[in-house]
């Protein structure tokens, strides 16, 4: 009786832990269903959301015309391509791209129905300078950037002056229209690199652009090139200066 008495109890004790037991294990599995995210997940999530800051408006920078300095890139570029000098012709071609025959003064109209033509000023567009006794082969310029109605910047080649040779590449070169009317017929060309050293009055026939050619024709009722010219013309800059010419000649076809 004592052994049978002994054998249940133990029965009793093994049944008691087995049922303990299971219910922990049914109590783990619970909590885990009940919050399936990792610890680390959790005591994030159990954190106060912070307050993102406020994004800070980045300053803007102010307009800059980007004209002047592609141009001087541009010219530069071409100058170290040229290290002898070049004249305004091929160098025209170089920076705009617009295939035009001939020299300087038969741009404007070699350019008919080819290019769009007209008299005013537009960064890009081509300056085409009439022939005169003083620059038998005529010239042609790039305008760099309009400064205003009666102003404008060009970049161009072999305009001498003073500490310039002949041959060399401008850039930030003022032009001032001095026609009477603004309708850019008559300009005066900076002379050396100072902006208030201005040339003598050269007539200009007007501006070719770098689209297709929209079929404006200049005709005989508009008095082009060098038409009359303001009063004080020779006021606006200081007294002129003659002693320099441009040569714009186009070189020899070989």
């Amino acid at each position: 009786m004592g052994a049978s008495t002994d054998m249940k109890a133990r029965r009793l004790v093994a049944t008691a832990f087995v049922a303990i037991g299971v219910a922990l294990t049914v109590n783990h599995a619970g909590a885990s269903q009940a919050n399936p995210q990792p610890a680390a997940q959790r005591q994030q999530a159990a954190k106060p959301a912070q307050p993102r800051p406020a994004a800070q408006a980045q300053p803007k920078r102010p307009n800059q015309a980007q004209g002047p300095r592609q141009a001087t890139t541009q010219a530069q570029r071409i100058a170290h391509s040229n290290p002898g000098g070049i004249s305004c012709v091929p160098y025209v071609r170089q920076a705009t791209g617009m295939a035009i025959r001939g020299n300087g003064g038969d741009w404007w109209h070699n350019a008919a129905g080819l290019y769009a033509r007209g008299h005013t000023p537009e960064a890009g567009a081509i300056m085409a300078f009439s022939r005169t006794g003083q620059m038998r082969a005529g010239h042609v310029a790039v305008v760099q950037e309009v400064i205003s109605a009666r102003e404008v910047l060009i970049h161009h080649a072999n305009w001498a002056g003073p500490g310039i040779r002949r041959g060399s590449i401008m850039a930030d070169v003022s032009v001032i229209d001095v026609s009477l009317n603004n309708d850019w017929s008559s300009v005066r060309v900076q002379v050396g690199r100072d902006q208030e050293n201005m040339g003598r009055i050269y007539p200009i026939q007007g501006f070719i652009y770098d689209r297709p050619d929209n079929g404006y024709m200049r005709t005989a009722a508009t008095p082009r090139p060098g038409g009359p010219v303001l009063a004080n013309a020779r006021s606006l800059r200081p007294d002129d200066v003659r002693a320099f010419e441009e040569l714009a000649q186009a070189p020899a076809r070989r």
